[in-house]
């Protein structure tokens, strides 16, 4: 296999840039939980529908990145590629969800055995779905609980690899129209479609996932283009009206579920065709290079803030306050596991595989 097929193709900066944008806004939203007893009532009580828009823009980048190379990469070699993009920070904030949990005030590790304790970090560390925690409100992955979409955009990469790229353009036309329709039923059902993350709504991931994400290959490969250019910061407010919309709380299961369906595929078609100078490339960048750090690594400090939240009675204007900080803090911290373990661990892996592949071209080149 020639080590060129590794090679990333270029980036849509826009589309990095809203993603950082969105995970920046999750952060707020975990926080404003603590703060407000419903989310209906809390200014960004949609926070949870980024992760739609991170489901859909995955569909679009992994069409983009694989569906011309993965017959001649090969299965494995893709799960590889995956592997080292993603696992890293799954390992990184299971290890930090557990540290955080060990030393967290409220003390919440001393109803835990050793053994339980264990089988908890391995249980995130390898996306095993367990949702036996109580104190984190039975969250799949109680030591990191954002990693509940890691799980289901690895379900998503193993059915593109055996079953999606192997269908055409209407085969996949028919998957985005069943999969909208179980969309829309879970939403009618459960109200709204915030679920996936606990065993009480486990398989509505499996409905955000299979919608949004066949929906974002799907707009690869019909390769729409939007005839106007339009500006980041404009993108941007419309991504975050999605995440402060107001709850009507008749229709809030279908007005979530239009904006899965209609506007995030939307802001990525328009994110495919915005002019940028370099300032405001170098920015997009930068949110793109720390969203999926900090999506990863941001829940064990929220946890910190509801504990002294809960115990010193703070106001919403304190609190809000103390959440500017946070979101501060968490967004360097981020920064920092970028540069000084994701980015060093996923470049050490990358070369060690060409190397192999090397290796194993030179032997085979030999035997001729």
């Amino acid at each position: 296999m020639q080590t060129s097929l590794l090679q990333t193709k270029k980036h849509f900066f826009a589309l990095d840039g809203l993603r950082g944008i969105a995970a920046i806004c999750v952060v707020i939203f975990h926080f404003s939980e603590f703060i407000y007893p419903s989310d209906s009532l809390s200014p960004i009580g949609h926070g949870y529908l980024a992760v739609d828009f991170f489901f859909c823009l995955s569909g679009f980048v992994i069409g983009y990145a694989y569906d011309d190379r993965i017959q001649k990469l090969g299965i494995k070699q893709f799960f590889i590629s995956r592997l080292i993009r993603l696992h890293p920070l799954v390992v990184i904030g299971s290890i930090f969800g557990f540290l955080f949990f060990i030393f967290e005030p409220s003390k919440a590790v001393d109803s835990y055995g050793v053994g339980k304790l264990i089988f908890l970090l391995l249980c995130t560390t390898f996306l095993i779905p367990y949702s036996g925690m109580d104190n984190r409100y039975n969250n799949n992955f109680g030591l990191n609980c954002p990693a509940w979409s890691l799980f289901w955009e690895y379900i998503a990469n193993i059915a593109y690899a055996i079953i999606l790229k192997r269908i055409n353009k209407k085969w996949l036309t028919l998957v985005v129209f069943v999969a909208a329709l179980g969309l829309l039923w879970t939403g009618y059902h459960a109200g709204d479609i915030a679920g996936g993350w606990s065993g009480n709504n486990f398989w509505d991931g499996f409905a955000r996932i299979g919608f949004s994400f066949s929906m974002g290959l799907l707009l690869y490969r019909l390769r729409w283009k939007s005839k106007k250019q339009i500006g980041f910061i404009l993108l941007t407010i419309l991504l975050m009206a999605t995440f402060f919309a107001p709850f009507i709380s008749k229709w809030n299961w279908l007005i979530e579920c239009l904006i899965a369906i209609l506007i995030y595929p939307a802001l990525i078609i328009l994110g495919t065709n915005v002019a940028q100078n370099n300032i405001a490339q170098k920015v997009c960048k930068f949110l793109g290079d720390i969203s999926y750090p900090l999506y990863m690594t941001h829940y064990s400090l929220v946890w910190y803030f509801g504990y002294y939240h809960e115990k010193n009675k703070w106001s919403i204007s304190q609190s809000w306050c103390i959440t500017a900080v946070g979101v501060v803090l968490v967004i360097l911290f981020a920064y920092a596991v970028e540069i000084l373990l994701d980015a060093p661990i996923r470049k050490y892996f990358s070369n060690k595989r060409k190397e192999k592949l090397a290796s194993y071209k030179t032997s085979e080149n030999r035997s001729l």
